[in-house]
């Protein structure tokens, strides 16, 4: 996003990040000490093994996400953006986005950038898998409640930054016992400042996860609500993106009578069901 076109902005400097005290009010007191029975490194390696394989799984889903993005003037927004969109499948299986609600933008303050579109689809929803934790800097902060569930806490920074590849920065939270991460709290890096003023900057963001089909923590709502601090002033903003309506994507065919699924009759009690006829040689 851009400030009188100019991007969305926010100062990052360090792992360990403040958060509001709205988002903490659901979390007990950290107690830094070391983990019972299992050692750091086999926490790390368990809960990136169950990444990747929550990755794969989401991967498998259809679902619909809620995108507002705002401006505040105060606590008063005075700029809206909404994007409304279904993740689907195509008939050959591949992945697809239906937009199903996109009223005109009333942004004026801001411009919205392809970064923050890519952020808001694959960054905000972090997963931090076996395949990418070689490029991270893990430091065990200790465990802390959340609401009913014992988290293990750790603060993530990437050990450099290569090329044009945006990293998350922040921390995160992993259940103890399904070993997946349940909340993140920090931000997309690195932000962009060029010549010019040309400035491409993001704000910290809260996602939470729940678990979905009683077996994958999906991220349900990210929230963000920061003061992004431009060379031309501060613009105060607020994201909210919403993910509902997951279901297993599946290939199963059925047959429809005047937009009715016909269901196949069962076989009656004592009754066998109907074998195919031999196909011919």
């Amino acid at each position: 996003m851009f400030p009188l076109l100019l991007s969305l902005a926010a100062v990052f400097s360090v792992l360990l990040l403040i958060m509001p005290q709205a988002a903490r009010a659901q979390e007990g007191p950290l107690d830094k000490s070391e983990p019972k029975g299992t050692t750091v490194e086999e926490i790390i390696k368990r809960f990136s093994i169950k990444e990747k394989e929550f990755k794969e799984a989401r991967d498998q889903y259809t679902y619909r996400q809620d995108v507002k993005v705002m401006t505040l003037d105060g606590d008063t927004p005075d700029g809206y953006y909404q994007q409304v969109f279904d993740v689907t499948f195509d008939d050959k299986g591949r992945k697809i986005k239906n937009v199903v609600f996109a009223p005109q933008p009333t942004l004026q303050r801001l411009m919205m950038t392809e970064e923050d579109f890519d952020d808001i689809e694959n960054r905000l929803p972090f997963v931090l898998t076996s395949d990418e934790i070689g490029e991270y800097d893990i430091l065990y902060v200790g465990q802390q409640k959340q609401d009913e569930l014992s988290t293990y806490v750790f603060d993530i920074a990437p050990k450099q930054i290569s090329g044009k590849k945006r990293y998350f920065q922040g921390r995160i939270w992993v259940d103890n016992r399904d070993f997946q991460i349940v909340e993140t709290y920090g931000k997309t890096v690195p932000d962009i400042r060029k010549k010019k003023g040309n400035e491409n900057l993001f704000p910290k963001f809260t996602t939470w996860r729940e678990q979905i089909d009683g077996q994958y923590w999906f991220p349900t709502y990210t929230r963000a609500e920061d003061t992004l601090k431009f060379s031309m002033g501060d613009i105060k903003i607020r994201e909210i993106i919403k993910y509902t309506n997951y279901k297993r994507f599946g290939s199963k065919s059925k047959i429809t009578y005047e937009g009715q699924e016909v269901k196949k009759a069962e076989p009656k009690a004592g009754e066998q069901k109907p074998t195919e006829p031999p196909k011919p040689q």
